[in-house]
């Protein structure tokens, strides 16, 4: 039999498996020693990282990134020389001034940066040089901003959670996420939704514990968390803390979190505390040793005042210069003072390696299909607005252009229906960006690939546009007095469809491109005009600049505006225009006059899916190239 003490937690190897006592909250469990074997030591031994200014791009939003070896002068150091280690059935608390490092370095151990490169590596697993993506497949890194769906309920937010990261039956998954519920204490609020600044939901520490629970539904070893307790109350900050200290000692995890400025109960909770300032370690080891460190120091601390907090003021002033002494006495800094504990370890442990992704692509499709439907029927933007604003625009035109026989008065219907209707699509635009934020945290975490979350968008905005087309096209078709052909009616229909999904298909590969809403907005408004100025209805093709000639083929209007009219103009015998009973305006001399052929009908289609294919391609391959170039600054 073998004991070790650490800390608040016990561990008892016994003939089965591991018996975990934990007087903080004075429960017992076992476990098996396979997931003895999941806890993970987490060790960074000299790591330095540095960023080379200026390294904000106006385009991107992307840093630039370089080692501590670089030779570049123009290079700015954020963390110099870090010892840390991190343990089973701990909390370490990463405290520091603002600007001391505290997020670089939890990314760094979280992997969702790369470490630096240099000759000896700087992070190690269970003593074993780990890479970042070593550290991202045993790790949830909950982010300080909570990325989450507004319109999903929590039970909802969990279960996706499980579907994607999870491999097992669908009743499994639905008990680990009712007894995750249980225990993050968010059965009241279950059936509830997140909610955000705009629509009503849960409280803020209700949602910080739902975007903890979301990366830790599928029980990853190392949990780290960038300031958890930031804009909560002192109760729910301490609830908050409580929650990761049983989930440490109950379960076996290595807890690493960010704090500023923590309570005396908070505290109190900590195993180990790393205090940074400008990037180096001042203090790492238990609260008392950082107590005894600063009195050592020659400094005096009154009773009730908050150690850490004497501690982070005085950084400033507690410098040493070794040919300074005061009142006979020399005053040295805590980092002088630094020590790591060396406690015993339970023997050499096994890096174990899971699979990259829980789930295969088609059940992630199907997945991420689902959630994609609830968000948009659930938000009124994308859904009951559109729906609306449609089957209005419909009958209005309708009114307008009603039983209009000139040629003139189509061509003009045709062209302000599909202005309409695509440049609307532009209201998707800030969904896109809000979802991109949760899209780069969830695929940089494994929970699924970015061609699943690509094809699950393009599949659920199928049916909705087919909606939206249907909407539109019943009142203004029959009002206006159209061709009375039903398969024109459906024809006109299916290039409405394919208008609108082109247009929603742009904005999704812009919305991976741009760095926020309002360049966006410029970006869209901009092409869409062009596409619009070059379609040939304000100038005919004959009547281009050759070297404008391109913008025309580029044109997303040019090809649905050529199906209407086709597709109006197909009877050939029909006249449009008669003068003393003589017809001096047939479909022949339209569709010639408009440089149109009846051989084009389907080709403007198939030219239009080939737009719409391409612009999902781009939209995988830009958000592809943001999730794995994603960087600190």
């Amino acid at each position: 039999m073998h004991a070790m003490d650490m800390g608040s937690c016990y561990i008892d190897e016994k003939k089965v498996g591991v018996t975990v006592g934990c007087s903080a909250s004075k429960l017992s469990l076992e476990f098996s020693s396979e997931v003895y074997q999941r806890t993970y030591k987490i060790e960074a031994r000299n790591l330095s990282y540095s960023i080379a200014e200026p390294s904000k791009s106006w385009f991107w939003s992307r840093g630039e990134e370089s080692s501590s070896s670089s030779s570049s002068s123009s290079s700015r150091s954020i963390l110099n020389n870090v010892n840390c280690k991190a343990k089973p059935w701990e909390i370490l608390a990463i405290a520091g001034p603002s600007g001391a490092g505290k997020s670089t370095l939890l990314q760094l151990l979280a992997g969702r940066t790369k470490p630096p490169t240099s000759e000896s590596e700087s992070i190690f697993i269970n003593d074993i040089p780990a890479d970042a993506k070593q550290l991202r497949r045993i790790s949830g890194y909950v982010t300080q901003n909570d990325a989450l769906f507004p319109f999903l309920t929590v039970e909802e937010t969990l279960m996706f959670s499980a579907r994607l990261r999870l491999c097992s039956k669908e009743a499994d998954k639905r008990s680990r996420v009712a007894a995750l519920i249980k225990d993050l204490g968010l059965s009241h609020v279950r059936g509830s939704r997140i909610g955000n600044e705009r629509v009503r939901g849960i409280s803020g520490g209700e949602r910080r514990r739902v975007s903890i629970g979301v990366d830790v539904v599928h029980d990853p070893p190392v949990l780290i968390l960038d300031e958890p307790t930031s804009g909560l109350d002192s109760s729910s900050a301490l609830h908050i803390i409580k929650i990761l200290k049983s989930m440490a000692e109950l379960h076996g995890r290595t807890v690493i979190l960010s704090i500023h400025q923590p309570g005396f109960r908070i505290l109190e909770l900590f195993d180990s505390i790393l205090l940074l300032s400008h990037g180096s370690a001042i203090h790492h080891g238990s609260l008392q040793a950082l107590h005894s460190n600063i009195l050592s120091a020659g400094y005096r601390i009154l009773p009730h005042v908050n150690i850490l907090e004497y501690a982070m003021d005085a950084i400033g002033s507690l410098q040493w210069d070794k040919e300074q002494q005061h009142q006979g006495r020399v005053k040295v800094t805590l980092y002088d003072l630094f020590r790591i504990v060396n406690l015993t370890e339970a023997g050499a442990l096994n890096v174990y390696d899971p699979p990259r992704f829980a789930t295969s692509r088609g059940h992630e499709i199907v997945a991420l299909s689902h959630r994609f439907f609830l968000n948009v029927v659930r938000s009124k933007q994308l859904f009951v607005a559109r729906s609306v604003q449609a089957a209005g625009a419909g009958l209005c035109l309708g009114s307008i252009f009603y039983r209009c026989e000139s040629a003139e008065e189509r061509l003009g219907l045709f062209a302000f229906s599909l202005t309409f209707l695509m440049s609307s699509a532009s209201e998707g635009l800030p969904i896109f960006v809000q979802e991109r934020e949760i899209l780069m945290r969830e695929t940089y975490g494994g929970a699924y690939r970015v061609s699943s979350y690509v094809s699950a968008n393009a599949l659920v905005f199928l049916p909705f546009m087919l909606i939206m087309a249907l909407l539109f096209s019943l009142p203004v078709y029959f009002l206006a007095g159209l061709n009375g052909s039903a398969s024109a009616f459906f024809y006109f229909v299916l290039v409405i469809w394919l208008a609108i999904y082109g247009a929603n298909s742009l904005v999704a590969v812009l919305s991976a491109v741009v760095p926020n809403y309002i360049m966006g907005t410029t970006l869209i408004t901009g092409l869409l005009g062009a596409f619009f100025l070059f379609s040939g209805f304000f100038l005919s093709k004959s009547d281009m600049p050759k070297y404008w000639m391109f913008m025309h083929y580029l044109s997303l209007f040019k090809y649905p505006l050529e199906a209407l009219l086709i597709n109006e103009y197909s009877q050939a015998d029909k006249c449009l225009g008669y003068v003393w009973g003589k017809c001096v305006m047939d479909v022949k001399g339209v569709m010639k006059d408009q440089g149109l052929q009846q051989s084009n009908k389907w080709s403007n289609l198939v030219v239009l899916l080939g737009f719409i294919s391409l612009y999902r391609f781009l939209s995988f391959l830009a958000l592809r190239f943001r999730c794995s170039h994603r960087t600190l600054f």
